[in-house]
């Protein structure tokens, strides 16, 4: 499900270690209280333990939440571990993310400046 998400599925990546033992209410209460979200808007809330090998994720669908459970079987996730905030994900960062990889990535091509002619 994490790899096909719906074309403009907004993602929030929660940076920072999240204890994976919280339920939906305790993750709901994060989103709530520490980040000052809305936890039932249709926004995906992604969070990530110390061990980087697991997320959760919580997604209300309207008429309930639901609670997302991703484990690698080899590999971690390169997570953000700066203070708690959350960062709205493009679609190319969440595949990157979900592919193990940073999700701020150098840029392979500079921007040209424009009227500048060979």
């Amino acid at each position: 499900m994490l790899n096909n998400l719906p074309a403009g599925q907004q993602v929030y990546l929660v940076t920072g270690y999240t204890d994976l033992r919280r339920s939906i209410d305790g993750l709901a209460m994060i989103v709530q209280g520490q980040l000052h979200l809305d936890p039932f808007n249709t926004a995906l809330f992604l969070f990530c333990g110390r061990r980087r090998d697991r997320i959760k994720g919580l997604l209300w669908e309207g008429d309930g939440f639901l609670l997302l459970y991703k484990r690698l079987d080899n590999g971690q996730f390169q997570w953000p571990r700066n203070e708690t905030e959350a960062r709205l994900l493009t679609p190319q960062q969440t595949r990157w993310l979900l592919e193990g990889l940073m999700i701020e990535q150098p840029k392979a091509i500079r921007e040209g400046k424009p009227g500048a002619l060979y």
